[in-house]
């Protein structure tokens, strides 16, 4: 399910970037596509979801990488 995502890379930008990038994405997906983002922005490990309960999408995935996270998110449909 989630190697059909599309990847945002949001590495080295800062808030609100990431999130703002990311709903930019989501617009042009179809809804109950997964969208997985790249972010290291502190910030981002509430911003991201916060964003998802906020737009109503799903936060189904989050997982700390060596030197970022990764986000994966659900497009409300």
């Amino acid at each position: 399910m989630t190697q059909d995502a599309e990847t945002l890379d949001a590495l080295g930008l800062l808030c609100p970037l990431p999130v703002l990038k990311a709903r930019k994405r989501l617009k042009s997906m179809p809804a109950g596509s997964v969208l997985r983002v790249l972010a290291d922005d502190p910030a981002a490990i509430i911003d991201v979801p916060h964003f998802c309960v906020e737009s109503g999408h799903e936060l189904i995935g989050q997982e700390e990488a060596s030197d970022h996270q990764i986000y994966l998110i659900r497009k409300a449909g």
